[in-house]
């Protein structure tokens, strides 16, 4: 699979569906009008990414007032995201997206601009 280039912080985000940790589809285009804060990340569970998910949730008030939503995107499954979201009491969407994340292994996150 040819490696895509991630597009720079406050670039227009590309065109995505990915399912979320319920099985819902979650499109870009379902928060136009929106911020968007889309990180990557390796997998669930581990301690870097335990940590990030957690950070994210504790100033989840403070992306709410920017009404700005919060994806993360893992190659992990939907029910790992369940588990990992009920364990640690996440307030974040994550969403399974192998084909999106990165081949390092490391988190990109980007502030995308408001959806089009």
């Amino acid at each position: 699979m040819p490696e895509r280039k991630i597009p720079e912080t406050g670039a227009r985000a590309p065109a995505f569906t990915l399912l979320d940790q319920n099985d819902n589809e979650v499109k870009l285009s379902d928060f136009k009008g929106q911020w968007v804060v889309l990180y990557f990340y390796p997998k669930d569970n581990t301690p870097g990414c335990t940590k990030e998910a957690c950070e994210f949730t504790g100033g989840i008030k403070g992306f709410e007032k920017l009404d700005a939503t919060i994806l993360g995107v893992s190659p992990d499954s939907t029910e790992s995201h369940r588990k990992f979201i009920d364990k640690y009491k996440l307030k974040v969407t994550l969403t399974e997206g192998i084909h999106l994340t990165t081949q390092t292994g490391r988190s990109p996150g980007r502030l995308f601009r408001k959806a089009d």
